[in-house]
């Protein structure tokens, strides 16, 4: 079984916006309900997604209002003033994986929500287009939950093993092989050290992220026993 469809994380695969998207948080938290954050916090929210961030925000913060929308919508609200002071980091390779990849079948998985992913896409340029994004409030459960790959195979209407995950999360890689997919860790974002091996292949950056490998990994992996 062909690999057929590309299943994008993005932030830490595609981009690197989780510092920004930290900064944000705490100044709406500062600004709306007088919480300053630690960096402990500001940490925390790398390769995670928003289920995750908001749960660990509301046990560390009793007096957080906000419930997990308005948490997310607030920092969004921020995330344009930070995106213009700072800027936005595409990762190595990520605008020419996206270029050839254009006329498959592929997906954006995150979780992070659907605003900021509005936010975040035209800066990297119009190779980022995807037809099918599943994001944070798509899903009940968040990675290492397999729902949002699931979601996306689906969408596209291909086969689990017809389809290759680029990740860069120990949680990302797990939920891409529990939906039964082959797994592609890239290094270059990965500021917080995860462990990657248990990706199917580990590449430094997404320059390496070509048609030739995409071959070499159907040789290994084309039986679509891609979670094994």
């Amino acid at each position: 079984m062909a690999i057929r469809g590309f299943l994008f994380d993005l932030d830490g695969t595609l981009v690197d916006s989780e510092r920004e998207t930290a900064e944000a948080m705490a100044r709406a938290l500062l600004r709306g309900q007088r919480i300053a954050l630690e960096p402990y916090d500001r940490e925390f929210i790398i390769g995670r997604s928003w289920v995750a961030i908001y749960d660990s925000l509301a046990a560390r913060y009793p007096q957080l209002s906000w419930s997990r929308e308005e948490t997310i919508a607030q920092t969004a609200l921020l995330r344009d003033e930070v995106f213009a002071e700072l800027g936005i980091t595409v990762l190595p390779g990520a605008r020419a994986a996206l270029s050839w990849t254009q006329d498959r079948p592929r997906a954006l998985v995150t979780g992070s929500s659907r605003v900021e992913v509005r936010q975040v896409l035209p800066r990297i340029g119009p190779e980022a287009a995807f037809p099918v994004i599943v994001a944070a409030e798509d899903v009940t459960r968040s990675k290492p939950a397999p729902d949002g790959y699931r979601a996306a195979i689906a969408a596209l209407g291909l086969a689990p093993g017809e389809c290759l995950v680029i990740e860069d999360s120990v949680a990302g890689i797990a939920a891409g092989r529990s939906a039964g997919c082959i797994v592609v860790a890239c290094r270059a974002g990965n500021f917080a050290g995860w462990d990657q091996s248990g990706a199917h292949r580990v590449i430094d950056t997404l320059d390496e992220l070509t048609p030739a490998l995409v071959g070499e990994l159907d040789a290994h992996y084309g039986s679509g026993m891609g979670a094994s």
